[in-house]
């Protein structure tokens, strides 16, 4: 068995690259035939990064490690999957953002040509409000506003199991109404401010949106969630059916879900479990991306259909054959890359007009 921790990030991502080019034919002879599941067929290259993850027994991303041991395993895939040389920006600041008890870190991105007042994304990354950081979500946001045609603010909010929920949806809460207040120091239109996320950053800024909302003051221009965590209660068909072998696993949510959610915490709490907040209406044009094979696929469309059935504008797009995470693997995967210009581009739309 192959320790990829050994390997250094830029080797890793050789090994990456190469095993996702290759040829159909190739990659059957050695990871075999994509499965297919549910009607879906994997995409090959998804498949290659599952059976090279299988070989150096790197199969799940928190289960079964100590936080530190997780966070640092999460920081080297990051790492190794990002593009080389990173896409370029024509700024990219460290500033600091007030959080609901301290200063935030954050991370701010201009892409070249954006002129003033310009359109503007509050992006709050992933990985189970655990383990992801601004570091491991930089290609994330590069992308995003190279091909969004906009501005990112990448907030860091505080982390579990040191700071349980709310914590890390107080933060968010937070740095969204100091980015709408002070939108014009930012050189961002304040009217054109979208709050997105991918997995536990979807479901924080799923959660923004409706303390938004309710608060009464500024509401963000619209959503972007990409394959969000919607429901801690449980009982999607998605978190079974693919609860094991897709890199992200059933044992992963649990493990990050006990880490987010102390003992007596109320799973049902519509800070967490969004798809259980009693009212959806009124809430900002959305974007919400799957992944066909991802245990969190179901919750995020039901979500997304209780938005629209409330009147909420939202266009839903399953990305069948990718899994979990693709918004961090499109260095290495012509799908992932795909499926996130895919995304960008409504953004773009999203937020061209007032």
């Amino acid at each position: 068995m192959v320790s990829l921790a050994r390997l250094s990030p830029r080797t890793e991502h050789r090994i990456l690259k190469t095993a996702c080019g290759l040829g159909p034919r190739a990659r059957r002879r050695i990871f075999g035939a994509p499965p297919r599941l549910d009607g879906q067929v994997l995409a090959g290259d998804a498949h290659a990064l599952i059976g090279l993850a299988r070989i150096a027994g790197d199969t799940t991303l928190v289960a079964g490690m100590t936080v530190e041991e997780a966070r640092k395993a999460t920081r080297r895939r990051a790492a190794a999957a990002a593009a080389r040389p990173p896409i370029q920006m024509a700024r990219v600041e460290r500033i600091e953002v007030p959080g609901a008890a301290s200063p935030l870190p954050a991370r701010y991105y201009t892409p070249a040509g954006l002129g003033g007042e310009a359109p503007l994304l509050v992006f709050l990354h992933g990985g189970g409000w655990v383990v992801g950081n601004l570091d491991t979500h930089d290609g994330v946001c590069r992308l995003l506003a190279a091909a969004g045609g906009v501005a990112v603010l990448s907030v860091a909010y505080r982390r579990a199991p040191e700071h349980p929920f709310p914590a890390a949806v107080e933060d968010a809460f937070a740095a969204y109404r100091w980015t709408a207040a002070n939108a014009a120091t930012l050189g961002a239109d304040p009217v054109r401010i979208a709050i997105g996320g991918d997995s536990a950053g979807g479901n924080l800024a799923a959660a923004v949106s409706i303390l938004a909302r309710d608060a009464g003051g500024a509401r963000p221009a619209m959503q972007l969630l990409l394959y969000p965590a919607t429901d801690a209660v449980g009982g999607q068909r998605s978190r079974d059916l693919f609860a094991d072998g897709f890199l992200l696993t059933r044992a992963d949510l649990d493990a990050c879900e006990g880490h987010y959610l102390p003992p007596g915490t109320d799973r049902a709490d519509p800070r967490v479990s969004i798809l259980r907040a009693p009212d959806l209406r009124g809430l900002p044009p959305t974007y919400v991306a799957t992944a066909g094979f991802d245990p969190l696929r179901d919750e995020g469309e039901a979500y997304a259909l209780r938005m629209r059935e409330a009147g909420v504008p939202v266009v839903l797009r399953r990305q069948e054959s990718l899994i979990h995470a693709f918004a961090n693997q499109t260095a290495v995967s012509a799908g992932a890359a795909a499926a996130m210009i895919e995304a960008a581009q409504a953004l773009r739309g999203g937020l061209e007009q007032p």
